[in-house]
């Protein structure tokens, strides 16, 4: 069971704090298909380090590759002169002298030795006795000591040598506790534990040696890392593993941003970091491995700030009832309000605010129905699209609507012209026609025409242009912008509609016409 509480690890005369270990440059590094240039690594160290603030970052593993070599090389210049090089931390093996030589001609100071944390691996995979091992790793121990390094120790897969082989693990721990390494990585390299087991095993740990200092590395097989994060920092240890975004062989590690806001929020935790630059690291993070972030990923995924409910917006302007300490200035970002089918009049008028578009409550109303229409059809509608709904919405307002659009059908067949049926009411009359054309559009506006023709023994307008295009600003999933141009007797009419579908913008935009050609015909009988 859990015993600690958050007040208990608060409350002990100062706030607790933690560290934050940064692995995206090396375990992150391990999700597949990702392989970051030397110079994009420089970037992301940097930024890790300078602007988001984590406590150290693990930038590599020893003797990989040239490429590695220069970017490991690179970034341990950039730390050295920014005062900043102990910060930096290379993945090394229990191989003798190579990898304390690696690291350090690559100019570093810090390297995470690599031991084995269960009897399985230490016996199946190195094929040795826990003995033998425990000498293999005293050696390396004893060369980085004379060559100035720093040593951190992996027991990997930890886990699964405290759930199958305990003794195994402290038999390591009693071997190695007195001699000069700094922190013990414990890594849930399997991604098998969950809360429970974690706040267990980390606490025989911390419990049975109070004076060492004890990192967590959490893997997410079981989508348990940051919560099993959380529960290692309730078992006492002094230290994090994260990613950026995520990112990590098979299902990932513990995301960067969900862990800092756990410990800040549900804990009270200190911690170093800068939150405001978490979604600018995650983007560059994004960019670089070509991973895209989920859009409900919490915290730095698009979605995450977003009310799509309008009664959620309706209840921010109401004193923020729909609002957590999660607010989205504290991570640099802005909360946007979703428009689509589910809008209601505080969701649109929301986002009229944020671009300065003052509408009358009809007009607002106006908006708000040709939004819901277009959300029936599709699934997304941005705030760069709003302008242009505006305009489709309120250009050519006129104070009736002598031409109305009953219903119509188009359709079109492989092998035969496309077929339009329409039923108009023009000035009080209704009429109805058909007609075939080249399209669907030709053949919906010859049935007009033959209803002016024929029916009311009067002109239409000629077709002279005829522009289909997005928006400019809008997405290409979201509008469609149809611009028409018409001819009568010298005159140039022009209208444009928006909508998700090509043909119905352009039938909007030609009933839009329309009550313009009426109400001139009107103006001039007068």
């Amino acid at each position: 069971m859990m015993t600690k509480s958050t007040k208990d690890i608060t409350l002990q005369g100062k706030q607790l704090s933690i560290e934050i270990m940064d692995s995206t440059l090396r375990d992150g590094e391990q999700t597949n298909g990702v392989s970051f240039l030397p110079h994009e690594k420089l970037m992301i160290a940097r930024m890790l380090l300078r602007d988001v603030n984590v406590d150290r970052i693990e930038v590599a593993s020893a003797r990989v590759s040239e490429g590695e070599k220069n970017a490991v090389t690179m970034i341990c210049n950039y730390a050295r002169n920014a005062g900043m090089l102990d910060r930096v931390e290379v993945l090394g093996f229990v191989d003798g002298h190579l990898s304390i030589d690696w690291i350090k001609d690559c100019g570093g100071k810090v390297i995470n030795l690599l031991a084995k944390g269960s009897l399985k691996h230490c016996i199946h995979q190195l094929h040795k006795s826990p003995k033998e091992h425990i000498n293999d790793i005293k050696d390396v121990l004893a060369y980085a000591k004379e060559q100035g390094m720093i040593v951190n120790l992996y027991l990997e897969d930890w886990s699964s040598g405290m759930k199958d082989s305990p003794d195994y693990v402290f038999q390591m721990m009693d071997e190695l506790n007195d001699s000069c390494i700094r922190r013990f990585l414990l890594p849930d390299t399997l991604g098998l534990l969950n809360p429970i087991n974690t706040l267990e095993y980390l606490q025989q740990m911390t419990s049975r040696y109070p004076h060492s200092h004890f990192d967590f590395h959490a893997h997410n097989d079981y989508d348990m890392a940051v919560s099993n994060s959380l529960a290692a920092v309730m078992s006492g240890v002094k230290g994090l593993h994260v990613t950026v975004n995520g990112m990590g062989e098979r299902c990932g590690n513990a995301p960067l941003a969900s862990v800092q806001v756990i410990l800040a929020d549900q804990l009270h935790v200190k911690t170093n970091i800068n939150e405001n630059r978490l979604n600018e690291i995650s983007r560059l993070v994004e960019g670089y491995s070509g991973i895209s972030i989920a859009p409900n990923q919490p915290i730095v995924g698009e979605n995450v700030f977003t009310q799509v409910a309008g009664v959620h917006a309706d209840g921010d302007n109401k004193d923020n009832l729909y609002c957590n300490d999660l607010v989205p200035e504290r991570f640099g970002r802005k909360r946007s309000y979703a428009l689509g089918k589910n809008s209601g009049k505080a969701n649109i008028a929301k986002n009229l605010e944020e671009l300065g578009l003052e509408l009358s409550p009809e007009q607002t109303r106006l908006v708000t129905k040709r939004i819901t229409e277009l959300g029936d059809k599709k699934e997304l509608v941005t705030q760069d699209d709003l302008p242009y709904i505006v305009s489709d919405v309120l250009r050519h307002q006129v104070p009736e609507n002598r031409v109305k659009l009953i219903s119509y059908m188009v359709s079109t067949t492989y092998g035969l012209k496309p077929i339009a049926s329409v039923k108009v009411e023009i000035n009080g009359e209704e009429y109805e026609s058909d007609d075939t054309g080249d399209g669907q559009f030709d053949a919906f506006v010859k049935a007009l025409r033959k209803i002016y023709k024929k029916n009311m023994s009067r002109t239409f307008p000629i077709l002279q242009n005829y522009a289909v295009g997005i928006p400019p600003g809008g997405r290409t999933d979201a509008l469609v912008q149809t611009i028409i141009t018409w001819e009568d007797n010298g005159r140039t009419l022009t209208t444009r509609a928006v909508d998700a579908d090509q043909t119905e913008a352009a039938i909007k935009a030609t009933i839009k016409m329309l009550n313009l050609y009426e109400e001139e015909q009107i103006d001039k009988n007068k």
